[in-house]
């Protein structure tokens, strides 16, 4: 059940971090190769295209990442134990 939520978790916040990333990647697209404004050409060039896919790779890329670490999660200590007193 661990596995699932981090898995989810992952998915919800790949997709919001693709999202940004791709409409960032659509803005500077559309400034380095002078893409026309005509009739919000560009602006749907953003939205409908890099968008899309930045939120897909995201949400995809950041899920498997999130469920890996859940699967390890024996070989990476996230909660420690408390220390131990040593008696004298």
């Amino acid at each position: 059940m661990k596995i699932a939520l981090l898995a989810l978790l992952g998915l919800a916040l790949g997709i919001l971090g693709g999202a940004a990333l791709g409409i960032g990647a659509g803005l500077v697209w559309i400034e380095v190769f002078k893409t026309t404004s005509f009739e919000g050409y560009s602006g749907m060039l953003v939205f409908f295209t890099f968008m899309p896919l930045g939120a897909a790779i995201g949400g995809i890329g950041c899920a498997l990442l999130f469920g890996i670490i859940a699967i390890r999660d024996a070989e990476i200590a996230i909660e420690r134990e408390p220390a131990r007193r040593r008696d004298r």
